[in-house]
């Protein structure tokens, strides 16, 4: 095969990729609503299937016009396949093809979704159903992140800090449940909604974390899972059944953070730190839209944990310059955001809090206290933290270890030139 040609495919494969991170839990949820929920697994089988055909023929035949109307019209006629051959098809196929490329019709438009009684987006909408209180919780937001967000087990896995084998029997385990209970296809009123929102809230926060720096992969950062999240999160807080203190709380965090993008990475896409970033190129309006909502969340009488986060987030982002961030208040915020969840990760973020108060001895002392450290074990900024903690007291030797811990544990190009500088920073050092 020529370099060219090679170098064609690699092309038509990332796009591809590319295309079916942004349009799988799209087709998956048009296929769901108009097939049913108990058809998950069908829908999820036709919209990876419809991306296979795609790498086989775009080579030779070239990359169609529209190639997310490509994957669509692919995985709609695969799933009409399937359902024809069930004996109760004839009956419904009109209505069915009717449906189909009606709702067809509407996404190719572009159309902004539309808010009456309930949520008419098809991803919120998934999300609700996926949230069913049959399923545990965490067997919920695993299901979601895999239907509606393309994540991979893997993905999934490095999120709850578990293992791949362990999310593939709960997405296993959901699938069957939402199949024997038989979900209906809609958003839940009345008691339901505000226990399923709290899992859809989860969702859209994990779904932000995963693209503000991704697991796997070749960028560290990916704008397009952050801004998916924004946009699903702006969506739930314009319904009157989202438009909660908590809601306008996790869209502030995301706007806050999300202001940064500009700035996290250098020219050769190298990893900057907070205290090295150009604070310019921060995106003032993000700032102020997230400033805007987290006063908006005020209303409540009720703090989250996305409240602490928001706040924690703001004062680096009010922050003029490193030296002028409020780190006692910070501080302050991870105390009362470690009594509500006891996370170890939670508890580490809490000891870089307490370095930067009262000094690395501090912070180090207080990781040695945190109860559950098994699962810090596989984290590998875990390991960077312990690193900086032990330089910052002259202690090379463990701090070069615990640096090389880490860059056995991440897969990401940028983190690993980052770790392997300041690696070198400290045996020089020693």
């Amino acid at each position: 095969m020529s370099d060219l040609a090679s170098s064609a495919e690699s092309g038509i494969s990332h796009l591809a990729d590319h295309l079916f991170r942004h349009e799988s839990g799209k087709l998956v949820s048009i296929l769901t609503g108009i097939f049913g929920i108990h058809r998950l697994q069908m829908a999820e089988d036709v919209v990876q299937e419809a991306l296979a055909r795609a790498l086989q023929t775009w080579p030779f035949y070239g990359v169609p016009a529209n190639p997310a109307a490509w994957l669509m019209q692919t995985a709609k006629n695969l799933a009409l396949d399937l359902i024809r051959r069930e004996s109760s098809f004839q009956q419904k196929q009109p209505q069915i093809v009717h449906f189909i490329e009606h709702r067809l019709a509407e996404t190719e438009t572009g159309a902004e979704p539309r808010f009456d009684s309930e949520i008419k987006d098809d991803r919120l909408r998934l999300m609700f159903a996926c949230c069913h209180p049959q399923l545990p919780q965490e067997a919920q937001t695993a299901l979601a992140l895999k239907v509606m967000c393309g994540f991979s087990p893997l993905e999934i896995a490095r999120a709850f800090l578990t293992s791949e084998a362990a999310i593939a029997k709960r997405l296993t385990r959901a699938r069957q449940k939402l199949q024997e209970e038989a979900v209906a296809f809609e958003i839940p009123s009345g008691v339901e909604l505000p226990v399923r929102l709290e899992v859809v809230l989860q969702i859209l926060y994990l779904l932000f974390n995963e693209g503000y720096k991704a697991s796997s992969g070749l960028r560290l950062i990916r704008e397009d899972l952050c801004h998916e999240a924004i946009r699903l999160t702006s969506l739930l807080a314009a319904h009157p059944a989202g438009n909660q203190p908590r809601t306008h709380a996790l869209l502030a965090l995301m706007l806050l953070n999300g202001a940064r993008f500009a700035a996290r990475l250098d020219a050769g896409g190298n990893i900057l730190r907070l205290e090295e970033q150009d604070r310019r190129r921060w995106d003032k309006g993000m700032i102020q839209r997230g400033i805007f909502h987290l006063g908006l969340s005020t209303q409540g009488d009720q703090a989250s944990e996305y409240h602490l986060q928001a706040g924690i987030a703001a004062c680096h982002s009010l922050a003029p310059d490193a030296a002028s961030t409020d780190w006692p208040q910070i501080l302050r915020l991870y105390d009362h955001l470690l009594q509500m969840n006891d996370s170890p990760i939670i508890a580490l973020n809490r000891a870089v809090a307490l370095a930067k108060v009262q000094g690395p001895a501090q912070g180090l002392a207080a990781v040695e206290a945190i109860l559950d450290r098994q699962p810090l074990d596989s984290y590998h900024l875990f390991h960077a933290v312990m690193g900086e903690l032990e330089a910052q007291q002259q202690h090379y030797q463990s701090a070069a270890a615990h640096l090389r811990a880490a860059l056995k544990l991440t897969e990401m190009a940028s983190e690993q030139s980052l770790l392997s500088k300041r690696l070198q920073e400290i045996e020089e050092s020693d």
